[in-house]
């Protein structure tokens, strides 16, 4: 954010092909010192007020760095002698977790001025108080930044250090140019933020290009502006945006803000590794609960696997979540409130600092003066994967140059447009041709330094020879794009030449990775003089392990390269090739065996039908429907019919009703008799208390009070059941109904008419 810029990107860009950090380990950012100064004049409404105090707060909690430190003052105007312009309320204060939470208990000091109190809106007073807390005692290569939320209306004609009456407009404007001029000087940066109905943007525009203008990069995304919040649901957005831009921040908003009980989602980077996660709750009450793209709830302090938390604002209405090294991918946000509590809708946003970086290439790697050169610079994250959205590096600058013996720095365009010698547009592979000039002769050198806002600047270097009109090895090495997965090998050839005499040496490795990620055998291969052929070289993946929570579905792409150096001929590079390898979880049960699953599916399924339908037939073949019950006297008359409906678990159950007088048969559940069909004909009888006795098609069995039962003939067809008709429907064949049969519904207590 100052000068300082420069030294904090020679000392995050590692040399050309130096090892790249684990991913474990914690990133060095860098801290800001910041003052915030609120207006309390009486040109603001108390809901203005209310939402500058908001505002206050939410910058204090959103930084992401423990060492950032905080001042927060109110200021108006001092109108008499036992007044003044400026209200201290929150001291310097560390950002860490203990910080964090104070700054909530002391913005709410900040109050509206009463008339006795001074109403005016002092400017010069309010950035002099600022400057003095961002320069003394501070270390000036920690970027400088005040936040000045205001409504932009200047009103010092009531305060008499200004002079007399009559020239105290011209004195504070004549003051507000001094202490500008003197924010500049001390490298203090001026964020406007105004508030109210009509801010005067024209003054905020003034002070936000009278402070200094250097950015933490050298991006105009960087340069100090003024912006207006337009009411409170304008407010958590329109701030995380200017507070990004002013910290080098990336602000990602999550979704539509909901009211709880309520589940959001915002997503987080693969380059992030360090952010915030700001929840707007509206209300204290609202409670959050954190869960991590792979489903896991995670603590809001201490570590949890590779990520360290950090809870600021948990009894505030903003609460921010600080995460180092989180995974990548879409956050869920769970938000609950107890009863009354659940009017105000809840938004989450998050802010995050990064790490990008680059491989670059040059092919051919020891290029011929007058000879042209493609140079690729790739996208990386930390560990060597590749960038799958371009949003992550949106406002990235590329820059390039070629050095060497011989010849004065020669820039280079390096673009991701698919246009001339770049394949792909947008695919985080930048490339560029350029011409080694005929005046080489020497050591050559291909660099190109990446820039883009919320990212730390990375610069990656080739060197090279320019090489003799004969080589005396040379080779190209092909590798195919692959899906694999941890622990998979992806083969590819290398085609080389020994043109020379004597033998020569290749020593193989991978770059621009994390170890452990991927190996590369055989680590050498010997030449003898003027072999000539195709060699196989294999590229083995590393456990499970090694990409930890960052594989997921959606696999990671390995960006990394692959390079052949003629150890023979001081460790020239013969060959540097691009490895292009997406990495995928090892497929489960299902997706490893799904056939088998489907024919054992097919199988069980069949297994199924048949018994089913082995026990339709079954319960069909003991089913009493259709059995004709009789009811025999001891004289052998039959004195009682009753057909049988179908029965309770293809039991029958019934009684015999006044034996003496006029003996019949009801259905009865839990009757004392009950009748169930034969398989081999006939019919089983069962009585309660005496078992089962077995009823043939001609036979009697005897029941109590002299009485038999006997069957009678069977009204069931052999073939097929007749579709019952439908009550009130006309028959189809225009016969008349003939007088109705005793069958029985099938509970075996209600009659229908059939038809001939």
């Amino acid at each position: 954010m100052l000068g300082g810029a420069a030294a904090l990107i020679s000392l995050l860009a590692p040399a050309a092909h130096d090892p790249v950090p684990a991913a474990a380990s914690k990133p060095a950012f860098t801290s800001v010192n910041y003052a915030v100064a609120v207006d309390e004049s009486a040109s603001l409404a108390p809901d203005d007020m209310k939402a500058e105090k908001a505002a206050a707060a939410r910058i204090a909690v959103g930084d992401v760095s423990s060492a950032s430190h905080v001042t927060v003052f109110g200021f108006a105007a001092a109108e008499s002698g036992d007044q003044r312009a400026v209200d201290p309320v929150c001291p310097r204060t560390t950002l860490d977790a203990a910080g964090r939470d104070s700054i909530g208990g002391c913005v709410g000091k900040l109050h509206g001025r009463k008339k006795d109190e001074g109403t005016g809106t002092d400017f010069p007073s309010a950035i002099r108080q600022g400057v003095h807390e961002l320069s003394s005692g501070t270390d000036p290569s920690v970027p400088r930044v005040l936040f000045l939320l205001t409504d932009g209306q200047m009103d010092v004609t009531g305060s008499p250090q200004y002079g007399d009456p009559a020239h105290r407009k011209d004195e504070g404007e004549r003051q507000l140019d001094l202490e500008l001029k003197n924010a500049r000087a001390q490298g203090v940066q001026i964020w406007p933020l105004g508030f109210g109905p009509d801010p005067d943007k024209a003054q905020l525009d003034r002070m936000a290009a009278g402070g200094y203008q250097k950015g933490c990069v050298e991006l105009p995304s960087a340069l100090p502006t003024a912006d207006k919040i337009s009411g409170a649901k304008d407010l958590g957005a329109k701030l995380e945006k200017v507070f990004a831009a002013a910290h080098c921040l990336r602000y990602q908003p999550g979704s539509s803000p909901q009211l709880p009980p309520a589940t959001m989602e915002v997503g987080i980077s693969p380059l992030a590794t360090v952010g915030s996660i700001v929840v707007d709750k509206s209300d204290p009450k609202v409670t959050i609960t954190y869960i991590d793209p792979n489903g896991h709830q995670v603590p809001t302090s201490g570590s949890y696997r590779k990520s360290h938390f950090e809870l600021a604002g948990a009894g505030d209405t903003v609460e921010a979540l600080k995460i180092v090294d989180p995974v990548p991918g879409v956050w869920q946000v769970k938000a609950e409130a107890p009863e009354g509590h659940r009017s105000l809708p809840v938004g989450v946003s998050v802010l995050w600092q990064g790490e990008l970086r680059g491989a670059i290439t040059m092919d051919p790697p020891s290029p011929q003066a007058g000879q042209k050169a493609t140079v690729t610079m790739r996208l990386q994250t930390r560990e060597g994967y590749q960038i799958k959205d371009p949003r992550d590096y949106a406002g990235l600058r590329v820059r390039s140059e070629l050095t060497g013996d011989g010849f004065a720095a020669v820039p280079l365009r390096l673009t991701d447009d698919g246009k001339g010698p770049d394949p792909t547009a947008s695919d985080g592979s930048f490339t560029g041709s350029v011409t080694i000039p005929h005046s080489a002769n020497g050591a050559l050198k291909v660099s190109g330094t990446l820039t883009a806002s919320g990212l730390s600047a990375d610069t990656r270097s080739e060197s090279g020879l320019v090489a003799p009109d004969v080589l005396p090895v040379s080779g190209t090495l092909r590798l195919p794009a692959a899906d694999a997965h941890p622990g998979d090998e992806v083969t590819g050839t290398l085609s080389v030449h020994n043109t020379g005499k004597t033998p020569h040496t290749l020593r193989l490795s991978v770059a621009d990775l994390q170890p452990g990620l991927v190996s590369v055998t055989p680590a050498e291969i010997e030449l003898t003089p003027h072999d000539s052929g195709t060699k196989t070289v294999t590229v083995r993946l590393g456990p499970a392990d090694a990409f930890g929570d960052r594989l997921d579905d959606d696999g990671l792409k390995l960006g990394g390269t692959v390079t052949a150096v003629d150890t023979t001929d001081h460790d020239r590079t013969v060959v540097r090739a691009p490895l292009s390898v997406t990495v995928t979880p090892e497929p489960g049960i299902w997706d490893a065996y799904w056939w088998a699953f489907l024919i054992g599916a097919a199988v069980i399924a069949a297994v199924v039908a048949v018994v089913l339908a082995w026990l339709r037939q079954r319960r069909g073949r003991l089913d009493p429907y259709g059995l004709v019950l009789q009811l025999v006297s001891e004289d052998g008359d039959v004195v009682a019919t009753h057909p049988a409906g179908h029965g309770h678990k293809q039991w029958y159950e019934f009684a015999v009703v006044e034996p003496h007088r006029s003996p019949r048969i009801e259905r009865r559940n839990h009757g004392r008799y009950a009748i169930q069909r034969s398989p081999e004909g006939g019919a089983w009888l069962r009585e309660r208390g005496a078992g089962r006795t077995r009823l043939t098609a001609h036979g009697t069995v005897p029941l109590a009070d002299g009485l038999s039962l006997s069957l009678g003939e069977e009204t069931r067809s052999t073939k097929s059941r007749r579709n019952r008709p439908t009550w009130g429907s006309r028959p189809r064949t225009g016969r008349t109904p003939t007088t109705p049969t005793a069958a029985t519904e099938d509970d075996g207590t209600s009659t229908y008419e059939s038809y001939r």
